[in-house]
């Protein structure tokens, strides 16, 4: 079988490096290029200093995309759009884009959503695909099957708290390790980027517009994994609400619902999500965990790309957990 050819732009952030770890390890797939402007001609283990003793590959300013199959835009978010804009690209290519440029629907759009356990079809024919935020799967993977049960209706209130590997790279003043260290903070409370695309998969999935999702996320004092709760208004009984949780999940190769209570540390380092649910008089407690990393980031992007290519949706990322 020939190895999917694979070219990665922005390759010197957290999420490149990350995808590079990953896809160094796929039977199916070959890294041609890992372009980085700032740091072409460096080697990737010296920016990606968990990658000593793997790899000799250096970093490309160059974009050969005539000898790759897909490229993976591991841009900040607003610089995708540009950059499809300015570079003309070949017919043959798929691109995955991780930044939120092209997630939400808009004539002219023709990027597919990339979350599997609803999209699965489209991506599998999609040329295109924009890779779901972070936050967005952790929280809607909670919230799909109590959509497609039609329980949405009055506003969700929505907590997480995240990683600070999900700011980035770059240090901000939020991110320093003085700052984070033994703290924990609010932001972008009611008006986060991802509620759009959150909203776009409920209503898609449960045929009528969602209710409003009132989010507050947290900056947390580790570097990896979301936590996420919901709480959801129903009357509907608790065994119905987790007969229906387990049969959305069933088959599912990442995305799990458990009958215990779940802890992040089961996901990190791991392209799985957890989900479970506890029922609380006419409230409906979601808990939801993820990596932000890999399941909200480069390993779901894998993930779709072994969809797009009609490889083993898991190939490559059967990985350990960090539970111990």
């Amino acid at each position: 079988m020939e190895k999917v050819r694979i070219g990665i732009l922005g390759a010197a952030g957290y999420t490149g490096g990350e995808l590079i770890r990953l896809l160094m390890g796929h039977p199916g797939a070959e890294i041609v290029f890992a372009n980085s402007e700032s740091n072409a001609g460096n080697a990737v283990a010296d920016v990606h200093e968990g990658l000593v003793g793997d790899t000799d590959m250096a970093f490309t300013a160059d974009m050969p995309f005539d000898s790759v199959d897909v490229v993976f835009f591991c841009f900040g978010h607003g610089k995708s759009a540009a950059f499809i804009n300015e570079h003309p690209l070949p017919a043959h290519l798929r691109v995955i884009d991780l930044a939120q440029d092209f997630r939400l629907a808009a004539p002219g759009n023709d990027f597919v959503y990339g979350l599997p356990e609803i999209n699965r079809d489209r991506i599998a024919a999609a040329r295109h695909v924009a890779n779901p935020g972070c936050f967005a799967t952790c929280i809607q993977l909670g919230l799909l099957p109590a959509a497609k049960m039609g329980l949405l209706h009055d506003d969700v209130a929505v907590n997480a708290i995240t990683g600070s590997t999900g700011a980035g790279q770059k240090p901000g003043a939020t991110t320093h390790f003085s700052w984070r260290a033994d703290n924990l903070s609010i932001y972008k409370a009611f008006s986060h980027q991802h509620v759009p695309e959150i909203r776009q998969s409920l209503g898609q999935v449960q045929g009528s517009p969602a209710a409003g999702i009132d989010f507050i996320p947290y900056r947390g004092n580790f570097t990896r994994g979301i936590f996420a709760t919901a709480v959801v208004r129903t009357d509907a009984p608790a065994d119905e609400i987790t007969a229906a949780y387990k049969e959305f999940f069933e088959g599912e190769p990442f995305t799990h619902y458990t009958d215990r209570a779940i802890d992040m540390k089961q996901v990190v380092n791991t392209n799985k999500c957890l989900v479970h649910c506890d029922k609380h008089g006419d409230k409906l407690l979601v808990t939801s965990t993820i990596d932000n990393l890999l399941k909200g980031a480069v390993g779901q992007a894998v993930q779709n790309m072994n969809i797009m290519f009609g490889l083993d949706e898991a190939e490559g990322l059967r990985l350990k957990a960090s539970a111990f």
